[in-house]
C-alpha cells in the first residue's frame, strides 16, 4: 500500500493534460468534440428514425396490401418489435466485441449493420409476395437493422467515454443520446414532407403509390449513415488511449525484472527449445548468450520491444502483472464473471439492468403506441380519406416530439454536470410517475388542452431523467475493460422490457383498460427510483483508478497474508 498515493498520483498527472478545465461551461464543445458528437451521435439518430416511423409505415402498408383494413395484429406485433428483438442480439454482441477485441477493431460495423438492412428492407416485394409474408420478409429485416442499432449502443458510448474529458463525460454522452429526440423529430417532418409531395396523386385515387411514400421515408435514414461511415471505420485511437499506452510502456522497461509479459513469453520459449530435439553438433542459444544478446539491446530496440508487448493481446495474470496493464487490457468473460461476482460490482449492474428495463416498459409503452395518445388529441387519423390519415398521424407525431422529447434530452444535457445523474435519474422517475398517475386517473375526465400538457411534460421527465441517465450510467460507472459489454448488458435489459411493453400494451389494454396499464407504468417508474439508490454518483467518478486501487489492496492482503503465515511457520 505505501506505494499506491504516488501510482494514483503519476496517473493522475499523466491524464491532467485531458482533464483540465478550458474555463468554459460543459455544454460548449470543441470542434474535436463536435466531430465526436457527429460520428457517434448518427446511430441514436437512426435508433429514433427507424423505430418511431414504423407506426406510420404500419398504416401505409394497410392501404398498399390490406385495401385499408388493419394489419393482422399477430404479424404488426412481430414487425414492430422486430428492430427491438434485434437490438438485444446487437447489444449482447457487440457489447462483448467491444472489450474482447477492443474499440476500433469493432466500431464501424455496426453501421455497415444498418445500411445492409436499410437496403434488404426497401426491396420488400409488396407486388409479388403476399401481403402476410412481406410483414415476415419486413419484420425479419427489422430483426436485422435492430441488431446494428443495438450494437451501437454500446459502442458509441464506450468509444465516447473513453475519449471524453471526465467534467463533460457526461455532457457529451447526454449530447449523443438527444440525437434520439432528433431522429424522431425528423422521422415525422420527412414522412410531412413526402405526403406533400404524393398529396395530389393520392387523392386522386392512385392509394397504391403510398408504396413509393414508405420506401422513401425509410430510404432517406441511409444519408447519414453513409455520411458518417468512413469516419466510424477509421476513427483512431483516442488521445488518452494512447498516452495510457505509453505511459505503460515506461512502466514496463523501468521494472523488466517483474514484468509478467517477459516471463511468460520467456516460459514459451523455453518450452519451445525443450520439445524441439537438436541435431549433434547444431549450435544452440545458451542462456550466457541471450543474457548477453538482451544486454546489447538498443534504447530504441527496448522501446519498440515494449510497444509490441502492448500491442499483442498476450492473457494477463492478473494477480501479478502491473496495475495499469490490466485495467486497460481486453477483457474476457471469464474475468468479466469473477469481477461481477463480488456484490459491490455486482450491485451496480443490477442497477444499470433494472432501472432501464424498467424504464423502457413505461417509455415504449407509451411510444409505441401513441395511437392512444393520437386519438386523445384528435391525431389519430381515424376519419377522412388516406392521404388525410397519414399525414394526421404524422402531424400528430410531430407534435410529439416538438413539445417533449427534445427539450427534455436538452435540459439533461445543460444540468447533467451541476445537478449529478443520480439526482436527475430519481426526480425524473418520480415526476413522470407524477404524470403517469394523473393521466390514468383522469384518463376519462381530463380536456384536451389538459391531456395534451400533461402528456407533454410526461415526455419531458422521460427525457430530463432516466431515459437519458440509464444511457449514460453503464459508460460511466463500469472500468474501461469492462465497459462495453456491462454498457450491453444494460441496454440489453431495456430492450427486453420495450418488447414486453410492445408485445402485452395492446392486449392488456383491451383486457384491463387504458388507464390501468398506465398505473402499471406508474409503478414501474417508482420501483425505478427505489433501484437507483444501488447506483453511487458518477459525477467526476473514474471507475479505471476504483479498479486499480481495488487491485493493490487485494494484492497489499495477499502480501501481507503471505508473510504473516511465513513467520508462524
Amino acid at each position: 500500500m505505501a506505494d499506491s498515493q504516488p501510482q494514483r498520483q503519476t496517473r493522475v498527472s499523466d491524464l491532467e493534460d485531458f482533464e483540465r478545465s478550458d474555463g468554459r461551461p460543459a455544454f460548449v464543445l470543441t470542434m474535436a468534440e463536435v466531430k465526436l458528437l457527429g460520428i457517434a451521435g448518427v446511430g441514436f439518430f437512426l435508433d429514433a428514425y427507424d423505430l418511431f416511423i414504423i407506426n406510420p409505415v404500419a398504416t401505409m402498408l394497410q392501404y398498399r396490401l390490406y385495401g385499408g383494413q388493419h394489419l393482422p395484429a399477430n404479424l404488426e406485433g412481430f414487425m414492430k418489435a422486430g428492430a427491438n428483438i434485434g437490438s438485444v442480439i446487437g447489444q449482447f454482441g457487440f457489447g462483448y466485441a467491444a472489450d474482447a477485441l477492443g474499440r476500433k477493431a469493432v466500431y464501424g460495423k455496426e453501421l455497415m449493420l444498418i445500411i445492409l438492412a436499410t437496403i434488404l428492407t426497401l426491396t420488400t416485394p409488396t407486388g409479388s409476395l403476399s401481403p402476410n409474408s412481406c410483414l415476415i420478409y419486413l419484420g425479419v429485416f427489422r430483426i436485422l437493422l435492430g441488431v446494428g442499432v443495438g450494437g451501437d449502443y454500446p459502442m458509441s458510448a464506450s468509444i465516447t467515454s473513453d475519449r471524453a474529458n471526465l467534467r463533460k463525460r457526461g455532457t457529451m454522452l447526454a449530447y449523443i443520446f438527444s440525437n434520439q429526440g432528433w431522429g424522431s423529430f425528423a422521422g415525422s417532418l420527412v414522412t410531412i414532407i413526402v405526403l406533400l409531395c404524393y398529396k395530389s396523386t393520392m387523392e386522386a385515387g392512385h392509394t397504391s403509390k403510398v408504396d413509393g411514400v414508405w420506401r422513401i421515408i425509410i430510404g432517406v435514414s441511409l444519408i447519414p449513415a453513409f455520411a458518417t461511415l468512413y469516419q466510424r471505420l477509421t476513427l483512431p485511437e483516442s488521445t488518452r488511449y494512447i498516452k495510457d499506452q505509453q505511459r505503460k510502456t515506461a512502466d514496463h522497461e523501468a521494472d523488466a525484472s517483474e514484468d509478467e509479459i517477459t516471463k511468460l513469453k520467456a516460459a514459451q520459449r523455453a518450452e519451445e527449445m525443450r520439445t524441439t530435439t537438436p541435431t549433434p553438433g547444431t549450435p544452440t542459444t545458451t542462456e550466457s548468450e541471450s543474457k548477453t544478446r538482451a544486454g546489447s539491446e538498443t534504447g530504441d530496440e527496448k522501446e519498440k520491444r515494449g510497444s509490441e508487448k502492448i500491442e499483442e493481446d498476450v492473457d494477463v495474470d492478473v494477480s501479478t502483472a502491473p496495475v495499469d496493464l490490466i485495467i486497460k487490457n481486453k477483457a474476457h468473460f471469464k474475468e468479466f464473471l469473477v469481477y461481477f461476482s463480488e456484490w459491490r460490482h455486482f450491485k451496480l449492474l443490477l442497477g444499470t439492468c433494472v432501472c432501464w428495463f424498467l424504464l423502457d416498459i413505461a417509455f415504449y409503452g407509451i411510444n409505441l403506441n401513441q395511437n392512444v395518445v393520437l386519438q386523445q388529441i384528435g391525431y389519430d387519423g381515424s376519419s377522412g380519406s388516406p392521404w388525410n390519415r397519414l399525414f394526421k398521424i404524422s402531424t400528430g407525431g410531430i407534435i410529439i416530439t416538438a413539445l417533449g422529447f427534445v427539450p427534455g434530452y436538452y435540459a439533461s444535457v445543460l444540468t447533467i454536470e451541476i445537478l449529478g445523474r443520480k439526482w436527475i435519474q430519481i426526480q425524473g422517475f418520480l415526476l413522470a410517475g407524477l404524470f403517469l398517475a394523473i393521466l390514468a386517473g383522469c384518463f376519462h375526465t381530463l380536456s384536451k388542452v389538459a391531456f395534451i400538457v400533461c402528456f407533454a411534460f410526461l415526455q419531458f421527465f422521460f427525457n430530463f431523467g432516466a431515459n437519458t441517465t440509464t444511457y449514460c450510467y453503464p459508460a460511466e460507472v463500469f472500468p474501461t475493460r469492462f465497459r462495453g459489454f456491462a454498457h450491453g448488458i444494460s441496454a440489453a435489459m431495456g430492450k427486453c422490457g420495450a418488447i414486453i411493453s410492445a408485445l402485452a400494451f395492446n392486449t392488456l389494454s383491451k383486457k384491463i383498460g387504458t388507464p390501468a396499464c398506465l398505473w402499471i407504468f406508474f409503478g414501474c417508474c417508482m420501483f425505478g427510483a427505489l433501484f437507483t439508490l444501488l447506483l453511487p454518483e458518477v459525477k467526476g467518478y473514474d471507475p479505471d483508478e476504483i479498479l486499480a486501487e481495488e487491485i493493490r489492496v487485494k494484492r497489499a492482503e495477499k502480501a501481507a497474508a503471505t508473510l504473516a503465515a511465513a513467520r508462524a511457520d
